[in-house]
């Protein structure tokens, strides 16, 4: 039995009592004591089934407690935890089994119709565990920590999704770095929305909650209002939504009077954040701040005081504690202060490979250090800022021109909501940059004042050429404006 497979244990063996696992939705709350009795009876089940070491099992499920223990028990079976995404067409699923050849499908009821489509796996509804007993007693697989746990894949924006796999070193020092960076203790407790089939729904907060002896409240399907009344019904500490939850609750009339008094922080991830939000925040006194990560590593990379991310906004502060970072610009050599270049990072919290993909692994993992794709540049006091993706760089006139920084002066036009930029092949530039909008007055749009607001603090060539309001920007699955989509849409 490894430590590393059987933290939970430990933790449950110092505060049996303490109250692990909330559901948000049904009010069912669950002791770390319980959390382990759970744990050993889908072991068992796991046992009964002979299922191997190496062995997938998937999981089709919106959100609810009985995953926490499905996901260590995988752990102390040797199983590999590999969440699917709901959300996803049957065509797209089918992608993800035939590229892991799964061993069990679990499901819930709400996904029984779709989970029996696919005949070549066998299916278990996650309920039908419920009566299943477990023996006190049974062999654990004897696995190193740098064996796999998890199989999570990416959106698949750019091709094919990556079955990005995480070892229990990478899960487990992620967990580690961020217990260290924001002091987690058994009195912390988070409100979890993000979809567990993504890696901010399981890694981002709360297994290491869970890890520290905190609370874990799940969420299913997100409601604004709901969202902020449970914040404080939970009494939680800090929580990690996306941007557009965030708008949607600076929306609500509730937040107008709310207060928040045991909150510390609210974290914003998955995509960039607009200022407009973070001022939304200030305004009522509400730390703020905004991580940057990514699957293939932690997610958690980055730590920025609360306080500090007041006065550097945009800044996702300096490198965790067990990470290495670098900046590396087109010449491969290190980037000066201010320079902008490619983010590599390095530290047991990366990823192993992709999942039946040698190629692309090799490409990713250079000599220990992961190939972000993103564009970063480090202020003279040595804490970064994430400029975009380094496949989103527009090339316009031969001017390189990077999307975020246009965004950025289009939100604080006082008529837009949101911004997406994008470059458009065209014959005169190379690149047309295109702007789509999202208004609060749309019956106020002028494509020329607009165009007039971008000219006063751009340059020339980074002004847009074109810009296109919708009554909402296309969106992946955890909230990330889809450029995929809105490159369709510029040119239909």
């Amino acid at each position: 039995m490894y430590t590393e497979q059987t933290w939970i244990y430990k933790r449950a063996a110092l505060s049996p009592m303490k109250i692990a696992l909330i559901d948000s939705q049904t009010g069912e709350q669950w002791t770390y004591q319980t959390l382990t009795d759970q744990i050993s009876k889908w072991f068992h089940y796991f046992h009964q089934q002979q299922f191997q070491k190496g062995d997938r099992i998937v999981v089709l499920s919106q959100n609810r407690i009985e995953l926490f223990a499905i996901i260590f028990a995988c752990g102390l079976k040797g199983i590999l935890y590999v969440p699917l995404n709901f959300r996803l067409s049957e065509l797209e699923l089918s992608y993800m089994l035939e590229d892991c050849q799964p061993v069990l499908l679990i499901h819930d009821e709400e996904h029984r119709k779709i989970s029996s489509k696919f005949t070549k796996v066998k299916p278990l509804l996650i309920t039908d565990m419920n009566d299943h007993n477990a023996e006190s007693s049974l062999p654990y697989s004897n696995w190193s920590q740098t064996d796999p746990w998890l199989i999570i894949y990416t959106g698949g924006t750019t091709g094919k999704p990556k079955g990005v796999v995480l070892s229990f070193d990478a899960v487990n020092w992620n967990a580690i770095n961020t217990i260290i960076s924001w002091g987690l203790n058994e009195t912390d407790c988070t409100l979890n929305y993000m979809p567990m089939f993504h890696t901010g729904g399981i890694n981002a907060l709360c297994l290491p909650v869970l890890m520290a002896g905190g609370t874990v409240v799940i969420g299913s399907r997100f409601h604004a209002e709901e969202a902020l009344k449970a914040l404080n019904t939970y009494k939680t500490t800090m929580s990690l939504f996306v941007p557009t939850m965030y708008q949607a609750m600076l929306d609500t009339d509730y937040i107008k009077t709310a207060t928040f008094p045991t909150v510390k922080v609210f974290l914003s991830g998955g995509a960039p954040c607009p200022k407009t939000i973070y001022n939304g925040f200030e305004e009522k006194g509400i730390l703020f701040k905004e991580g940057y990560g990514l699957t293939e590593a932690g997610p958690n990379n980055f730590f920025i005081l609360p306080e500090e991310a007041r006065s550097k906004k945009g800044s996702v502060g300096k490198c965790m504690q067990f990470n290495e970072v670098k900046i590396i610009n087109e010449l491969g050599e290190i980037c000066h202060a201010n320079e902008i270049g490619e983010l590599y990072i390095a530290g047991k919290h990366v990823f192993t490979k992709y999942w039946n993909k040698e190629i692309e692994s090799n490409q990713t993992l250079i000599n220990g250090w992961l190939r972000t794709g993103d564009l970063a540049k480090r202020d003279e006091e040595g804490d970064y800022f994430i400029v975009g993706r380094k496949k989103e760089i527009i090339i316009s006139g031969g001017e390189n021109v990077y999307p975020q920084e246009v965004e950025r002066c289009l939100l604080l036009h006082s008529n837009i909501r949101e911004a997406a930029v994008i470059g458009v092949e065209d014959v005169r530039w190379g690149e047309c940059i295109t702007a789509f909008i999202t208004c609060k007055e749309p019956k106020d749009f002028d494509e020329t004042e607009i165009i007039s607001h971008c000219k006063k603090s751009l340059g020339s060539f980074k002004v847009p050429k074109k810009i296109i309001m919708l009554a909402e920007l296309p969106r992946t699955e955890i909230g990330k404006i889809d450029k995929k989509r809105l490159v369709q849409l510029a040119v239909e």
